[in-house]
């Protein structure tokens, strides 16, 4: 008979386990992430120097030799300019509709079952937030506990997003979040490309309604839906973006921070960009926090 592992290590397994379980994640056959962090509390010491990113960093479909006029001008504002993707985009068929809203899109939608992943959905995630939000977040799909709510990022990495958020000097009602594909893939695998050609139209008119001044990408999955890319997140993340008229910007996910704690000084200076162009200020702490 083996000999039984220390209890210490049992109870560090069983923590492990409610952690993936927390997550949706049920399907895996080997841990070997450190502890996640549970806190998005970004200091000085988190936050490492970056080198400045390289042009022909950008994804293939939007990156363009910048004349040096432009080059010049890249340089001091808090944008850098960019073009559009080039070639078919999986968007140009998707029409503004006129005096279209928020309950419009969800009428349209409806019971849906226009693809595969309604066969194992609970609820339709829909989205979250204000109407008239100047901030858009985008992931990539609801989890186990969106998926029971109906709500976006309301499991461990949502409330690392609300954390997030507030950092910002905001609040969840201040901003509009919502997904690539609103039904919950099968154990969280990433949306296939049939199906994120079916749900995306959707996010689209969402976007469209609300208008934002700032998209934010969360995550590999919604920033290469947008961008109509297969260049890795890391190869443009941190860097403004065009896109149908909106600013974007690319971070990392919040499930990828719980998993990567030391990636959050990465994240919070993205989020100061974004703050920047806002004109956010953080909240001040009080003197006696």
């Amino acid at each position: 008979m083996a000999d039984r592992a220390p209890e210490s290590l049992e109870e560090k397994i069983e923590e492990r386990l409610r952690y993936y379980e927390d997550l949706g994640i049920r399907l895996f056959y080997r841990d070997r992430t450190p502890a996640a962090a549970t806190s998005f509390v970004p200091t000085a010491s988190t936050v490492a120097p970056t080198p400045a990113p390289e042009e022909n960093s950008l994804p293939k479909s939007i990156a363009k030799p910048l004349p040096p006029k432009a080059a010049a001008v890249a340089a001091t504002p808090r944008i850098a300019p960019v073009v559009a993707p080039s070639g078919p985009s999986l968007f140009e068929s998707v029409d503004k509709i006129k005096d279209d809203t928020l309950p419009r899109i969800r009428e349209d939608i409806g019971d849906c079952t226009r693809c595969k992943l309604h066969k194992g959905r609970n609820k339709i995630v829909f989205g979250d937030g204000s109407p008239k939000a100047e901030l858009v977040f985008i992931g990539e799909g609801p989890g186990a506990d969106e998926d029971q709510q109906g709500i976006p990022f309301v499991g461990r990495a949502g409330k690392l997003l609300t954390q997030m958020i507030e950092a910002m000097g905001l609040q969840r009602r201040d901003v509009y979040i919502g997904n690539v594909v609103k039904c919950r893939p099968p154990e969280n695998r990433a949306p296939e490309p049939d199906e994120v050609a079916t749900c995306s139209p959707y996010l689209l008119r969402q976007i469209d309604v609300i208008r934002p001044k700032v998209i934010v990408c969360l995550g590999a999955v919604a920033a290469k839906t947008l961008l109509e890319t297969t260049r890795g997140i890391s190869q443009f993340r941190g860097q403004w973006l065009e896109w149908r008229g909106h600013k974007l910007m690319a971070t990392y996910h919040p499930a990828y921070l719980l998993r990567n704690p030391n990636a959050k000084g990465e994240v919070w200076k993205d989020l100061q960009k974004v703050m920047a162009e806002l004109g956010l200020q953080p909240p001040k702490k009080s003197k006696s926090s």
